[in-house]
């Protein structure tokens, strides 16, 4: 077997939230071919449990611990260097080091960067010559700028700052790269079309869902008190994109549905509750469960799933869970992007407010369609979206990527200038 050197900026175990599952599906698939080490950050102190899973995994391992506190203080010093907040919030001596040690110890024959955020470590092997893949999962300097279109001053400035200076790194990441992947082919296309780019060393390689584990047919205790149904979301509750998806969805459409369903209630499903997501238990209707030990039992419980988001990129792994389970699911159109299922055959989509109310109500009012639905949406994942056909084309692209990714050009260096001097 040859060595890989796989870099994450997150533990990719437990597969509990969206980047960690993707990086724990790819991780095992590369496991199965290479000699893998992973370094990493740990951010949860929680996650530091599950190492030894991944040190049964990998040849080696190296876990840089992150406060995430202290990392966001430390990446105040981007405004003063002229680097973007990104790679000044992911700093570690110690991981450099490992990383220059681990490719002077073996011959690394393949660099697995997962997130944009990891690309100045790989760096740190200043002699690699094989292939390096970058993994941008989906356009992080695109969420800024929708941060920075919603925000108000001064965040609106520093987001619109992140945008620019992030998406200029991304180019200069793909530029030394041997393929640069992203999480949809809509991603991908995004990014093909950006000055710089090399359309051909880009491609898409999708998510999938665990169809075992997330299986409608398993058993599962109601975890809800007793009430009327309940319409879930489902995702981290510190993530920005998620918290304005449910704060939105309590205030301007869970109003209308209880107008029409007063029994019916809305479930914030998820670990590390904003300040302002928990004031929400509060509101009538609305409950918080902060961290849960197994999401599935809340789905499978639920009326219906619902994905209210106004900001987001990729793929909406929330709505392919519950659509695993065989739930109805509500989306925006940001939520469904990227997702190849049909309007009204596998999934419901609004554009607003008051088209996410009438939907809702329309399956609260009509459960032989909502469970229709939530059938036909769960044969959808079960004919494209397993795991191991999601990733089959992954080994093509490695063996096919040039074993030299090209030298950094005098456009690339101007650019490299927003992420330069992290190693």
């Amino acid at each position: 077997m040859k060595d890989l050197l796989f870099l994450a900026h997150r533990i990719p175990y437990p597969p509990n939230k969206g980047d960690k599952i993707r990086s724990w599906h790819l991780l095992r698939h590369l496991a199965e071919r290479y000699r893998v080490h992973l370094g990493c950050f740990v951010d949860d102190p929680e996650d530091r449990t599950h190492e030894p899973v991944l040190r049964a995994l990998c040849a080696s391992c190296h876990f840089a611990r992150l406060d995430p506190t202290l990392a966001r203080l430390g990446s105040l010093r981007g405004l003063a260097t002229g680097q973007a907040l990104t790679f000044a919030y992911f700093r570690d001596a110690g991981l450099t080091e490992w990383v220059r040690a681990t490719h002077a110890a073996r011959a690394v024959a393949v660099q697995f960067v997962f997130s944009s955020s990891m690309a100045p470590f790989a760096e740190a092997a200043g002699d690699f010559r094989g292939r390096r893949i970058v993994d941008f999962i989906d356009l992080d300097s695109d969420k800024w700028r929708q941060y920075a279109m919603s925000g108000r001053a001064p965040m609106r400035w520093i987001h619109g700052r992140e945008a620019r200076l992030l998406g200029e790194a991304e180019v200069a990441i793909a530029a030394r790269a041997s393929a640069s992947l992203f999480v949809s082919e809509a991603e991908a296309d995004l990014f093909r079309r950006r000055p710089g780019v090399a359309a051909e060393r880009v491609h898409g390689l999708g998510n999938g869902v665990d169809l075992d584990y997330f299986d409608p047919r398993r058993d599962h205790v109601d975890p809800y008190p007793a009430g009327g149904p309940v319409l879930a979301f489902t995702g981290m509750m510190d993530y920005r994109a998620n918290v304005d998806a449910v704060l939105w969805f309590a205030a301007e459409v869970l109003p209308a549905i209880r107008a029409r369903h007063p029994e019916a209630r809305f479930a914030v499903v998820g670990a590390k509750p904003d300040p302002a997501v928990r004031r929400l238990a509060g509101q009538p209707g609305v409950i918080v469960t902060g961290r849960v030990p197994d999401v599935r039992p809340y789905l499978a419980h639920s009326a219906v799933a619902v994905a209210p988001l106004r900001i987001a990129r990729g793929i909406q792994n929330k709505v392919l869970e519950a659509m695993g389970m065989g739930r109805p699911v509500i989306a925006t159109p940001q939520a469904h992007e990227g997702i190849d299922a049909g309007r009204d055959a596998h999934l419901l989509v609004a554009d607003d407010a008051a088209g996410l109310a009438a939907q809702a109500c329309r399956l609260l009012g009509d459960r032989a369609e909502a469970e229709a639905l939530g059938a036909r949406g769960r044969r959808l994942l079960l004919d494209r979206y397993a795991w191991e056909s999601r990733l089959a084309p992954l080994d093509g692209i490695i063996e096919r990527a040039p074993a030299v990714f090209p030298a950094m050009s005098s456009e690339t260096r101007s650019l490299d200038r927003s992420w330069e001097g992290r190693a």
